[in-house]
């Protein structure tokens, strides 16, 4: 077990590496089993055992930025078999406030779910609130999109948030910059990353009970992308996620940076890719051998009346819709298809929100039944196959097949017919 390196300017005290030597120490609260492995891929289908709940996967998270999706309630998520769902530590720590949230029993007490959480450290809105933010070694300031008061967000105090809000999985504050971003800047944020990292390690209180994920940087330059997982998979940190991907980037650029990552990151920790949703991403990036996934999309599409379907997307807001009596997906066994037709919800989604709720529900099952199917055919060992099926009914010939997928599946042994 590695203690505090140094990476670029120095700002571990001694202190600060006894404390980080000691959490690292701690019992880790999260049990990974390999359940089965593809013989041809990357793929593997895991039993990932954390404090409220095992998860199944490879698995998808919804996204509750503020303690709830929106669109669904928690009774309905987890009637529709979700394991674990993500809150944000940026928003929640703004409002309603850690202090209050604590005092609820944490985030699990907070929105009565009794299965488990991911709390994301803040590090994206650099990205996302670029405008407000500004970063320095210390950490982030923002003003807030709220009150326009000035915020700093250090490692210290988003892992104080993240403590009080109970998560079983916390993400380290990362210095995150877009995907599309080049040049010194980029290398800046990946040896930043490393040391803040340290930070986060020392600063967290509860080492056995809630889980510090490390994230990967180094944008699209291998060279920086590997130098950081050589730095930070010597901290024996319960998992790894892979960051600062899925912003706009090629995709030719995104699925290297993924393999890259995978190829080094430890065989007995979980594999979290960050921000990625589409079903086509989701099936490519489990061949390269990552587990968990997180992203807007299926509930953001709703409220737009966007459907997710096996062969793609269906616009339940267009007029051919509007006397169609057929569910979203005759196949799909969400309470949305059980009960109502394509020509119900054109209708409501002129006049009533509930269409976006009943789109969002039929969404998140979409997104989790296949997530459950591609697993199911990597315990059964017939992955490759799976890819070829799902891919055949995504798209209505070879032709229209993504470059960057079929190149993706083909360095993992995987030829698309």
């Amino acid at each position: 077990m590695a203690a505090a390196i140094e990476c670029g300017a120095d700002t571990n005290t001694s202190e600060n590496t006894m404390s980080l030597k000691k959490a690292l120490s701690a019992a880790s609260p999260l049990t990974l089993r390999i359940v089965a492995e593809c013989p041809v891929t990357k793929a593997r289908a895991c039993d990932l055992i954390l404090p409220h709940s095992a998860v199944s996967t490879p698995v998808f998270m919804p996204v509750g930025t503020q303690g709830t999706l929106k669109g669904i309630t928690v009774d309905q998520l987890e009637g529709l078999g979700c394991q674990i769902c993500l809150g944000n530590t940026y928003h929640l720590g703004m409002r309603p406030g850690p202090d209050l949230i604590e005092k609820a029993s944490g985030l699990h007490g907070f929105m009565n779910w009794k299965r488990n959480l991911l709390t994301d450290s803040g590090g994206f809105q650099m990205v996302s609130l670029v405008e407000l933010s500004e970063v320095t070694e210390e950490g982030v300031k923002f003003k807030s999109p709220y009150d326009g008061k000035e915020i700093l967000l250090t490692p210290e105090k988003s892992i104080s948030i993240q403590n009080s809000l109970g998560s079983d999985i916390m993400m380290q504050l990362d210095d995150v910059v877009s995907s599309t971003v080049t040049g010194p800047r980029v290398e800046e944020a990946m040896h930043r990353s490393i040391r803040w990292l340290d930070r986060c390690i020392a600063a967290n209180k509860n080492p056995d009970k809630q889980n510090l994920f490390a994230i990967i940087q180094g944008g699209l330059n291998a060279k920086l992308r590997k130098a950081c997982l050589d730095e930070m998979t010597q901290r024996d940190v319960p998992g790894f996620a892979i960051g600062g991907l899925s912003g706009g980037e090629e995709k030719d650029d995104f699925w290297r940076m993924v393999t890259l990552s995978t190829d080094h990151l430890p065989r007995e920790k979980p594999r979290y890719l960050m921000g990625v949703g589409y079903a086509v991403d989701l099936v490519v990036c489990v061949a390269l051998g990552c587990d968990m996934f997180d992203c807007v999309f299926p509930t953001r599409t709703a409220r737009f009346g966007s459907a997710l379907v096996p062969w793609g997307s269906l616009q339940v807001k267009h007029k051919q819709y509007a006397k169609d009596l057929q569910p979203i997906d005759p196949d799909c066994q969400c309470p949305t298809c059980k009960r109502h037709s394509r020509a119900y919800l054109h209708a409501l989604f002129k006049s009533d929100t509930a269409a976006m709720h009943h789109i969002t529900i039929h969404n998140i099952a979409y997104q989790l039944t296949l997530m459950r199917s591609v697993r199911q055919s990597i315990v059964e060992g017939r992955f490759p196959e799976f890819i070829r099926t799902f891919m055949k009914r995504m798209f209505p010939s070879r032709d229209q097949y993504p470059s960057w997928a079929v190149d993706a599946l083909a360095s993992v042994s995987v030829t698309l017919e």
